[in-house]
């Protein structure tokens, strides 16, 4: 697919000012600078944002590990002391012809250095200011750590996940980061919109909880409906604690298979010779009040053949169901690849790390950028010198 150009992307000519560290706002920043903005990250000098250092692997790429160059791509670095005069000063004339700000420290601490919103609002009147904290900003929980896996736990969300019999899972990801991330920038574009109409700036804020909560919308509705009965998740190939049988993860004899919909129970019991279930064709209730029973039977037929005969035989019939793959395997698919969702970028015109594109795409075109993370403070200079008072003309 072809790339589009800077000067056609949706934000180009924005500046964003990011003051945000680890993963849920530099994420924001990170959709923001895809689809065209200017991002300045400030960092700490000779610290830098703690990520850079955030392990997740044994991987590092030209210094800083490979979750930092991940998230930082395509972005400006600038070194600035929050208590020297000099940085605050040529900050606050950045901020005064910036469109936004990003920050996600915990509530209070932004607000002592003296960028808080009420603070940049009367630097700029027109800025988008935009906020992220772990739990809100008062109540008991406002002075906690907003970390990834505190908010899942706090949230329901590890208990919600898995059969009735596990323990509390946490998703393989930062989910809580990820999703407050885009949440911001959701908001964000939306106040842009609004200050093209009203020519207003804007105080735009979320939360991990608050971004945990939404991603559950679907389920707290039903449980604030139904007379807040506690959902009862699956015994056997557990999925979704609401949906009936056959939904679920399979074993197959050679690896996995998820099942999700299907015409009827008797179709699908046709299909993979499945008998003793009979007596439950004619009630579609008691794919949920006989719903382990209904799937440990599936579960026992479904192992004696190996997934691709199962795909031959389901799909055809509009069952819908999947084969269950790992990354390589996804990578090898066609679908994965015509999406050309892959990425090279180049740090000092050596370094190389492969990385993903956003999967946002305009006009047929995607929005690749092969600009990396920046080293830390390396426009400074550049950035903020000639705003220092030092550098004013007389």
């Amino acid at each position: 697919m072809k790339t589009l150009p800077q000067s056609e992307r949706p934000l180009n000519g924005l500046t964003v000012v990011d003051f945000s560290q680890f993963l849920s706002g530099p994420l924001c920043g990170l959709k923001l600078a895809d689809l065209g903005a200017r991002v300045i990250k400030v960092e700490r000098p000779g610290v830098g944002d703690l990520c850079r250092n955030l392990y997740i692997s044994d991987t590092d790429i030209d210094g800083d590990n490979s979750l930092f160059h991940a998230i930082n791509r395509n972005k400006e670095s600038v070194a600035a002391d929050l208590r020297n005069p000099d940085d605050r000063a040529a900050l606050v004339e950045l901020l005064k012809t910036a469109d936004v700000m990003i920050q996600n420290f915990r509530p209070g601490v932004i607000e002592r250095q003296g960028f808080g919103y009420d603070d940049v609002r009367a630097i700029n009147p027109r800025i988008i200011y935009g906020s992220i904290s772990g739990y809100g900003e008062d109540g008991p929980w406002k002075d906690l750590p907003g970390q990834d896996l505190l908010a899942q736990a706090r949230s329901g969300l590890l208990w919600l996940t898995g059969s009735a019999d596990d323990a509390p899972t946490p998703m393989g990801l930062a989910v809580a980061d990820m999703l407050a991330g885009n949440a911001l920038a959701q908001g964000i574009l939306a106040a842009l919109v609004g200050r093209g109409i009203h020519g207003k700036g804007a105080l735009v804020q979320t939360s991990l909880l608050e971004a945990m909560i939404d991603f559950q919308f679907e389920v707290l509705s039903t449980h604030l409906n139904d007379g807040n009965r506690t959902p009862k998740r699956s015994s056997v190939n557990g999925a979704h604690a609401y949906l009936s049988a056959p939904y679920g993860v399979y074993q197959t004899a050679d690896g996995f298979l998820t099942l999700a919909m299907t015409p009827s129970l008797k179709i699908l019991a046709d299909l993979i010779d499945l008998k003793g279930l009979e007596s439950f064709y004619d009630d579609t209730a008691v794919l949920m009040t006989q719903r382990d029973r209904i799937k440990a039977a599936i579960a026992a037929q479904i192992v004696t053949r190996t997934t691709a005969e199962w795909l031959s035989v389901l799909q055809p019939a509009d069952i819908w169901c999947s084969e269950v793959l790992n990354w390589n395997e996804m990578r090898e698919t066609d679908a994965y690849k015509r999406l050309d969702l892959e990425q090279t970028i180049v740090r000092n015109g050596t370094v190389r790390l492969e990385t993903l594109r956003s999967p946002i795409r305009y006009n047929g075109a995607t929005l690749k950028c092969d600009r990396a993370a920046p080293e830390l403070g390396q426009d400074t200079d550049r950035v903020l010198a000639p705003k220092r008072p030092h550098n004013a003309a007389p």
